[in-house]
């Protein structure tokens, strides 16, 4: 890059920086807090309720008791008729929608700034006014089911995912699927939800995010007006979750379907995440895993793999750092045709090896840190997208100062830093390996390094 270029780019990144919200944050007496990103470059506001509960946080035997909830908060309140929430919505030109995650729960909307206080009305009433009847709770557990029959049960790869994370826990809940298993799925009532609602959806367990063209001292008035006279949750204390004891053994699996297509390799290694007050081992890793697996054609793995011996048509590096509790960090290798999966797993194998005797290439690495630098910058376009990383955030742990604090942890990463966090982390006897496999795959009975098989 030139020295002109490089100025130009500055420039372009400072300025794309000075248009991002300026951020206020401030709590209710109830225990509710809030964030507010002002943002008016468009006379459009996205609010967001986020309840710092998920599946993760389900009573044992109830999995899926947060996404069913997720469903049933659109139906009625004592001052809404069913559906009538969302047709509101609607009629003042906006839309929404909602999302479960392992850690969070998430509701938004997308209107007017003139429309705000009437966002904030309805949703502060189903936060404690939900009505559900017995018919609209057996209703719901039909749609349930049947997004889980949609995408789990008809898809092998969704199948293979389950178990292979289930492999990867042996104590945290992280190893139950957000959608929850079938048969318990089929098994929770309306007493189930209302327990968990009436514990969890609470203003001293939830956040306000609220990213526009609004000011602070207007979302202050109106979270005050609507949400403060919500009652909290006596008693609720900080979530605590069973943790995962040292993985002292190499875990694999294999997976066979015969609507399997294309047979595939992922191997996960369980992973810290980014901690409040230190993120700077998740930053290492947010960087390792572009360096490995973040594109086809200029990762380490692309390169070795798809282009030098072509083991392989697809290979990535995936690492979930923005959670509760540790999670995952792995690769995904899909074998070229007449490659077997043995032979992509030990091409993997000896791609890690490599790269960890022979460290990083200096320009690749600047060439990653400019482009994630530019991505994050762009990410700022988004009014959805600012409100997610402060909701998200927050409710996965870390403070208002570690989620701005990031991007500058990011920058400040070493090569040093990422090499060390390689040799902590790829250790296979700490890794769960699993195959993706149609049952006519000659050498998938033959391999011995296969410990158990898991067939559909």
């Amino acid at each position: 890059m030139t020295r002109l270029l490089k100025i130009v780019s500055a420039l372009f990144l400072t300025t794309a920086a000075a248009q991002a919200g300026e951020v206020s944050t401030f709590s209710l007496e109830n225990g509710m807090d809030v964030v507010v990103i002002e943002d008016n470059r468009a006379p459009v506001v996205v609010s967001m309720v986020w309840y710092k509960v998920g599946a993760a946080d389900e009573p044992p035997g109830k999995s899926g008791i947060a996404h069913f909830l997720e469903h049933l908060m659109f139906k009625r309140t004592a001052t809404l008729d069913e559906g009538e929430f969302s047709r509101t919505v609607r009629l003042n030109g906006g839309s929404d929608n909602a999302f479960t995650s392992q850690d969070y729960t998430a509701y938004f909307q997308r209107v007017s700034p003139d429309r705000l206080g009437l966002m904030m009305k309805m949703e502060a009433d189903r936060m404690r006014n939900l009505e559900m009847t017995v018919e609209d709770v057996e209703t719901e557990r039909k749609v349930v089911l049947e997004e889980r029959n949609q995408r789990t049960e008809s898809d092998p790869g969704a199948l293979f995912s389950e178990q292979r994370n289930a492999a990867q826990y042996l104590n945290h809940p992280y190893a139950i699927p957000t959608i929850g298993w079938k048969q318990e799925v089929q098994a929770l009532t309306r007493e189930d939800a209302f327990d968990f609602y009436q514990r969890y959806y609470a203003p001293n367990n939830a956040i306000l995010v609220v990213a526009g063209d609004v000011s602070a001292d207007e979302v202050r008035a109106l979270a005050g007006q609507y949400f403060g006279p919500v009652a909290p949750t006596p008693g609720l204390k900080e979530r605590t979750r069973p943790q995962e004891p040292p993985q002292t053994s190499e875990r694999r699996m294999r997976y066979s379907d015969p609507r399997v297509s294309q047979p595939y390799i992922v191997r996960s290694y369980l992973a810290p995440e980014r901690d409040p007050g230190e993120q700077n081992t998740a930053a290492a890793l947010t960087l390792l895993a572009d360096l490995l697996g973040g594109s086809g054609t200029t990762s380490v793995l692309g390169r070795a793999l798809q282009f030098d011996t072509q083991t392989a048509v697809y290979t990535s590096a995936f690492y979930t750092g923005l959670s509760y509790d540790d999670r995952n960090f792995g690769f995904v290798v899909l074998p070229t045709p007449g490659v077997s999966l043995d032979e992509a797993e030990q091409a993997l194998d000896d791609t890690l090896a490599d790269f960890l005797d022979n460290g990083i290439d200096a320009d690749q690495f600047a060439r990653l840190k400019r482009s994630i630098g530019a991505s994050m910058i762009y990410a700022q376009d988004s009014l959805q997208g600012q409100a997610q990383r402060y909701g998200a955030g927050l409710t996965s742990g870390l403070t208002v100062a570690d989620i701005e604090a990031w991007p500058d942890i990011l920058s400040a990463t070493t090569e040093a830093e990422v090499m060390q966090a390689a040799r902590d982390l790829l250790d296979k006897r700490r890794s769960v390996t699993g195959w993706l496999m149609s049952e006519t795959i000659p050498d998938a009975t033959t391999d011995s390094n296969s410990d158990q098989e898991t067939a559909q």
